[in-house]
């Protein structure tokens, strides 16, 4: 069987070889000018589209670029190679402490904020002196290595390309590897991820700096390619047309990049040769006629060109993850000893008491039920133990730990594993690359043996683990599905194989049997029993009271924030309080 998506991209490799030979000189250039384009698109493929962090400021970071190799170039006479060497640490540097500022904003005020200091970069270009203020700097030399010179068109061409090949190959290989699945959690919200062990706020400013970084590529090959730079390229409409490209193309795909900014540069292209025969206008109704292709392509195609072409390409069946050997397990604690301490807790919501000196405990290797009526606490209990909140007064100790104002991402180093009430998974990922997020506390690759493939046997033992767990959950037969396609029931049973790949040793689940039809709850039940033979402790929230008294060791009743009583399943059945509370007629 021919192998379509090889056929195009080898039919796709060979066209832009041999482009120079047969296209003439302004299709060249207008070939180098989406090369360019297209490696800093490919940072905010990286930064909005996988990260789903706003930016308007990428044409910022591609204008402190090309600035700075031009000026240490022309007005110094350094080699333009020094010059990329510098405009990529003035570049990341500023990245760095305008993202160290900014990306503790939520919300609409992030992407805000980006517009100020894309404005504010702008103007400082075009009043510098030194700059040539807005007249911009001129003779700007061209790059060269040993005796190649890169000045001519086609030259310049290849130079593009391959740089924009290597960008693209690194950025593929980060998204497979640890750093990048960080990256794509970061969709699946704060606590989703924190709750996995990663640091949300560092994954978002190293993405950032790598955005800005491929900018800064961008930016050194275009003053070196155009010889001139002033302040007109790089201002906010700029980093407009970057996001517009990156969402046209495909933002969630690397060659998403390369298609977008061909797309809309060729566009542009178009309208400026047709309008001026429609219209004196022809600049005003360019941006009208833009804005409605884009209003009709997101209707027609929400993910981007990419996406559209991918629905009618045959869908690969990847092969199950090859085999490996086993990762590391952790020394689970001796049944019986204490393992989580609650004493006192409190937590206030304004003038509601959601947790009301609430105390328990949990030894190692048992099972205990937290239940009560719907408004109880039970939730706010599970987000004050595995720190996605902090308690008012009370404390919490794990393993001896006073965790009490711990981040979630701390608890999970300890041990902690968790799913949610309101199901937490990435739908647009596979079933195993949800599981394998697992493992990110038990692997070690960081951004650059990520993106150099430096990684693969960990990302080999990684998957493997991953694998497992799903066939240990009953989902190991399609591991290449996408999580958004499973049931809501399933989609739980996800979350539990999520957490076990965390190679917990303690797991809390948040209503893990709701949805669940009658055999796939006897199934996790017995996954529940064999995890705590072999030394997990469990904390559950369930409602199906048949579920909880079949399965636990003990039981701790909550009514109104407050504990109403606790004990073995049995003798919570029978306690008249807790029928008059919570069991009613189910007694």
């Amino acid at each position: 069987m021919v192998n379509i998506r090889l056929v195009a991209s080898l039919a796709a490799a060979l066209a832009l070889i041999l482009m120079p030979f047969f296209a003439g000189t302004f299709t060249v250039t207008l070939m180098n000018y989406i090369g360019v384009y297209a490696v800093a698109v490919l940072g905010l493929v990286i930064l909005t589209g996988i990260g789903g962090v706003t930016s308007f400021g990428q044409a910022s970071f591609v204008g402190i670029s090309a600035y700075a190799s031009a000026w240490l170039t022309a007005t110094q006479g350094f080699s333009p190679w020094l010059g990329l060497l510098v405009a990529c640490v003035i570049t990341g540097g500023s990245a760095f402490v305008i993202g160290g500022v900014t990306l503790r904003l939520k919300g609409h005020f992030l992407p805000l904020s980006t517009i100020a200091w894309g404005i504010a970069i702008f103007y400082l270009f075009g009043n510098l002196e030194a700059l040539g203020r807005f007249g911009g700097l001129s003779g700007v030399p061209p790059i060269a290595l040993g005796p190649v010179s890169f000045a001519s068109n086609g030259a310049m061409y290849y130079l593009i390309w391959i740089t924009l090949g290597l960008c693209m190959l690194l950025c593929s290989n980060l998204l497979r590897a640890r750093e990048g699945r960080a990256i794509r959690s970061l969709r699946g919200g704060k606590q989703m991820s924190e709750s996995l062990g990663i640091n949300t706020f560092r994954i978002r400013l190293v993405t950032f700096v790598v955005a800005a970084l491929l900018a800064a590529i961008s930016g050194w090959l275009y003053a070196h390619m155009s010889r001139f730079v002033s302040p007109a390229p790089f201002d906010v409409r700029a980093s407009i047309e970057y996001l517009f490209m990156a969402i046209a193309g495909g933002q969630g795909y690397i060659v998403g990049a390369v298609v977008g900014a061909a797309a809309i540069t060729l566009a542009k292209n178009y309208l400026q040769d047709i309008l001026p025969a429609f219209t004196q206008h022809s600049e005003q109704m360019e941006v009208v006629v833009f804005s409605v292709l884009f209003i009709v392509l997101l209707h027609h195609a929400r993910g981007g060109i990419v996406s559209l072409v991918r629905r009618w390409l045959p869908r690969r069946k990847p092969a199950p993850p090859a085999a490996a050997s086993d990762m590391e397990r952790r020394e689970m604690p001796k049944a019986g000893t204490p393992l989580l301490e609650v004493e006192g807790l409190t937590k206030r919501f304004g003038g509601l008491v959601a947790v009301n000196k609430m105390g328990f405990s949990i030894r190692a290797g048992e099972i205990l039920a937290l239940i009560g009526p719907n408004g109880a606490g039970k939730s706010t209990m599970f987000n004050l133990i595995a720190g996605a909140l902090h308690a008012d007064e009370g404390k919490i100790t794990l393993f001896g730990e006073d965790i009490s104002k711990a981040p979630s991402r701390r608890i999970a180093a300890l041990g902690l594993a968790r799913t949610f009430q309101h199901v937490k998974l990435r739908p647009n990922m596979s079933l195993i690359d949800n599981v394998v997020l697992g493992t990110y506390q038990r692997t070690k690759a960081g951004f650059v043996s990520g993106a150099l493939a430096l990684d693969r046997n960990e990302e080999r033992i990684a998957y493997h683990e991953a694998y497992r767990q799903l066939k240990r959950v009953g989902l190991g037969d399609n591991p290449h599905e996408l999580a958004g396609n499973l049931s809501l029931g399933a989609q739980r049973i996800l979350e539990v194989a999520r957490a076990l790949a965390a190679d917990p040793a303690l797991l809390i689940l948040d209503e893990p049997a709701a949805g669940l039809r009658r055999m796939e709850k006897q199934a996790l039940a017995e996954l529940l029993r064999a995890l705590r033979a072999e030394g997990v402790t469990i904390l559950l929230v369930e409602h199906d009271m048949e579920f909880v008294m079949n399965l636990v060791d003990r039981i701790v009743v909550m009514v109104f924030g407050s504990k109403l009583t606790e004990g073995a399943p049995a003798a919570v059945r029978a306690d008249s309080q807790v029928q008059e509370a919570y069991l009613g007629g189910v007694a």
